[in-house]
This record gives C-alpha cells, sequence and structure tokens, in this order.
C-alpha cells in the first residue's frame, strides 16, 4: 500500500539573553555543573519569579520574523509534571495563549518547488535541567544550570511530508533566527533542539494515523535519518496488518534506530493553568511595529541584492547567505578587498574547506577578513601565486600568523625575475621536445602543460603569466 507521510516538528530554541528567564543567573553554556543556580531556578519554597523583559523582546522578534501573528496580551501557565530535571515539578510556559501564531515560512519540497510551512504557534517557556546518566546504568545526575534558560518553542502544522523537506525547513528556520539574533542554535551545545512527531496514513485519505514522537536527535542529518528510520519501521507494521502504537522514541545514533522511551502522555495529562505568580505579557502595537522595523535584512533580501549590488550568481549568493555569519564575513572582506566574485570564491572554496577540515565555525577561527583581504591583495600584486595562496591561507589559519608573515618567513615570494625564469622555462623546453612541436603543430593547449612543468620546477612560485609568455616567445623564437 502506498502511504502519505505526514510529519510535524517541535523546535525548542534558547534565547540569547544576559540571564535566565524568571532570575538574573547568567545564560551561558558552562561544563562545571550546577553553578548557574539560585533558589528561583533550583524551585526553592518562596522564591519569586520575575521576569526578563529581554527574553519577551527577542520571542517577539523571533515571531516576528516568522511571519506570526502576534498577542498583545499573552500568559504564563504552569505545566504540571514530576520528572528530576524539573525542580518546580512544574514547567512555566504558554500554553493557552502564545505569544506568536499562525505563521509561516518557505522552503523548497522534494521536486524543487517552493511550498509554505505552516507554523502554529511560537511559545515562550523556561528550560528544564538536564540529566547525566551514568554509564553503567546504576543512576543518573542532574545539571540545573540549563533550568530556567528562557526558550521559544516552535511548533508546525502537520504539513512537511519528508524528512528531506523536514531538514530544509531546520536549515532555514536556523537561518532565520540567526539573522533576527535571538539565538545562535548551536545543536552541539543545546541551544537547537527539535523533537519530530510522525505517522503515516494511506494515501488519499484525510485520517490521521497513530504518531509517535522522535527525540535525542543532535543534528539535523540524525532528524533526516531517524525519520527515513522511522517511516519504513511504521511502513512494516501497517503492511503487516497492525496498529503503529503511539509511544515517544529515542534517536540511538551509534545504532541508527530507534528506542522506546514510553507512552505518548496528551495534553490534558500536564493540568495547566495560568500562574498566578506572573503577572500577563502586554505589548502595545507601537511596540510591535517598532520591533517589526527594528529586524535585519534577512538571506533571501540579501541575496536578492548580493545578485543586484555585486553581480553575483544565485549559488554564490545562496551560499554566502544561507549563515548570518558567513554573509558578515563576505561583507567585512570587502570593506577591505573590492572585488565581490574573488571573494566569494575564496570564501566558499578555500576558506569553507579550512573550516569544515579544523570543524570550526566562521565567527570564531583565526582567520579574519583582514586576513583574507591581505592574501587576496597578495594575489592581485603578484606578490604570490593562487597556487602558493592556498598553501598561504591554511598555514595562516592553523598558526595563526598573517598571511605576509607566513610568506616572508618561509621564502614563498613569487619569482617575477626574467632571468631566473628563463633558465627554468630553456630547461623545461629543452626535457619536453615532443610537447614543443605539438604546440609548433597547433596543438596550442599543451602550453599548459608546459607551464604546469614550470610550476613544478619553482615549486609554484612561477609567476604564471610571466611563464606563459616566455614559454610562447621561446617557442615562436
Amino acid at each position: 500500500m502506498e502511504y502519505e507521510v505526514i510529519i510535524g516538528l517541535e523546535v525548542h530554541v534558547e534565547l540569547h539573553t544576559e540571564s535566565k528567564l524568571f532570575c538574573s543567573c547568567p545564560n551561558r553554556f558552562v561544563q562545571e555543573p550546577n553553578i548557574n543556580t539560585c533558589p528561583v531556578c533550583l524551585g526553592f519554597p518562596g522564591a519569586m519569579p520575575q521576569m526578563n523583559e529581554e527574553a519577551v523582546e527577542q520571542a517577539l522578534k523571533a515571531s516576528l520574523a516568522l511571519n506570526c501573528e502576534i498577542a498583545l496580551t499573552s500568559y504564563f501557565d504552569r505545566k504540571n509534571y514530576f520528572y528530576p530535571d524539573m525542580p518546580k515539578g512544574y514547567q512555566i510556559s504558554q500554553y493557552f495563549v502564545p505569544i506568536g501564531s499562525r505563521g509561516s515560512l518557505l522552503i523548497e519540497d522534494d521536486l524543487g518547488s517552493e511550498k509554505q510551512v505552516r507554523i502554529g504557534r511560537v511559545h515562550m517557556e523556561e528550560d528544564a535541567g538536564k540529566l547525566v546518566h551514568s554509564i553503567s546504568g546504576e543512576g543518573s545526575m542532574v545539571d540545573y544550570n540549563r533550568a530556567g534558560v528562557p526558550l521559544v518553542e516552535i511548533v508546525t502544522e502537520p504539513n512537511l511530508r519528508s524528512p528531506g523537506e523536514s531538514r530544509r525547513y531546520l536549515e532555514q528556520l536556523k537561518s532565520i533566527l540567526q539573522y533576527a539574533g535571538v539565538s545562535d542554535c548551536k545543536m552541539e551545545e543545546g541551544s537547537l533542539r527539535c523533537d519530530a512527531n510522525i505517522s503515516l496514513r494511506p494515501a488519499g485519505t484525510e485520517t490521521f494515523g497513530s504518531k509517535t514522537e522522535l527525540k535525542n536527535m543532535n543534528s539535523f542529518k540524525a532528524v533526516e535519518k531517524s525519520l527515513e528510520y522511522e517511516i519504513d519501521r511504521q511502513k512494516k507494521i501497517l503492511d503487516s496488518g497492525q496498529e503503529v502504537i503511539s509511544q515517544t522514541l529515542r534517536w540511538e545514533e551509534d545504532r541508527q534506530e530507534t528506542i522506546m522511551m514510553r507512552g505518548k502522555l496528551e495534553a490534558h495529562d500536564y493540568r495547566c493553568f495560568t500562574d498566578p505568580e506572573l503577572a500577563p505579557i502586554k505589548l502595545g502595537a507601537e511596540k510591535v511595529e517598532e520591533a517589526r522595523a527594528a529586524l535585519p535584512e534577512m538571506a533571501d533580501a540579501k541575496a536578492a541584492r548580493y545578485g543586484r549590488d555585486y553581480g553575483l550568481p544565485p549559488y554564490d549568493a545562496g551560499v554566502l547567505t544561507a549563515s548570518r555569519a558567513l554573509a558578515d564575513y563576505f561583507e567585512a572582506c570587502l570593506a577591505i578587498y573590492d572585488n565581490p566574485k574573488v571573494v566569494s570564491n575564496w570564501v566558499m572554496g578555500e576558506l569553507t574547506a579550512c573550516l569544515n577540515e579544523e570543524g570550526q565555525e566562521i565567527e570564531t577561527c583565526a582567520f579574519g577578513p583582514e586576513k583574507m583581504a591581505e592574501l587576496l591583495k597578495m594575489i592581485e600584486e603578484q606578490v604570490i601565486s593562487g597556487k602558493i595562496a592556498k598553501e598561504v591561507l591554511v598555514k595562516s589559519f592553523r598558526g595563526g600568523k598573517t598571511p605576509r608573515q607566513v610568506v616572508e618567513e618561509e621564502g614563498l615570494l613569487q619569482i617575477s625575475d626574467h632571468g631566473e625564469l628563463e633558465a627554468v622555462v630553456e630547461k623545461v623546453l629543452a626535457e619536453n621536445p615532443d610537447s614543443v612541436e605539438k604546440y609548433r603543430a597547433g596543438a596550442t593547449k599543451v602550453i599548459g602543460f608546459l607551464v604546469g612543468q614550470v610550476m613544478k620546477e619553482t615549486k609554484g612560485k612561477a609567476n604564471p603569466q610571466l611563464v606563459n609568455e616566455l614559454l610562447v616567445k621561446k617557442i615562436d623564437g
């Protein structure tokens, strides 16, 4: 039987604030457990929460960036459940009236067409602590550093239809939130976490099937892989005539399979009610419009501008603007070295390769825009060749020295002395008489081979343009 896949995603995003949602503890990722805590975020009796206005502003920005309708009055509610990572026995969330609702963003579907993903709600809530399980399985410990950190939960409508669409949605969502400046969205630090709800139904029908919820996915690739696995698992169950059990599953990365955690809880199990200790959030229409006007230029608009103002092809513009940090780096380079296409090629090519190889992020790497500009100026001034420049970039990236320091210390200056190069050219021509005859017979492309031989003799330091001129002159002369 053919099935239609129904996927909805719930994404928790840590807001980029100085302090937690209801106390003054630092909102900062640290390795040492339980140091960013106080009576409020530890749930001590009598400790009173105080709302963080900065968190509300960030949640408003996130909602506007996702094209949501804004609730001018919203509330905090108590979501009651007992679990070791929630010290109060309840979580403060926005269950009944979220700050944002009925939003959307655009992605490509699996056929390359534009698709609108509907966002049902964006609501604020406090984060829970983190359980650390012993390897032996004998017990668990709790780190409450994360307890009380301000979150927005972004919930889609169930209109994603494949693992690929889900991944592209997450990539677009991450880009939008980073551009809006509300979160760094680092999955490895837990500042962006995704749960997926998935069900299958016979193609052409309208009734939803029993859904399962997937957790413990620490990368976009893991989200895609776990959904692929769960689709296959549910298909086999349905094809055998059995029913899919609604339950919560965790993704086991090492085993590449889903494992049952618990039966699926329904919303009424949380016994939600409005928090009596927190006043409503009241936003004036003027404040909302001010926040909307203050949103920065987003990726799509920036990509269009790169094509219009810099003449970059759509592919380059799309790659450079997919990440706000990469776009900022590109523009900082242009402010020093005004050649958009050359900068684009080096940022997307050699620099990105170094970042991937070293596992670094563009915003924290030591090879800043000023070093890239210095490197490209040396190529333009024929101080070094493009081939040597690639070597210089890697050494500067890894060692921290400027490109010019690397060139001077390692003797990598480009050879542009006619006399020195003529000797090498004559040697190469003498060693390759067949290539010389082919060139004279009209096979002019062989000149590229001869240039390569000269570059090899000079270990890449020869001026390639001058080498080409000398070769042609010697052969024709």
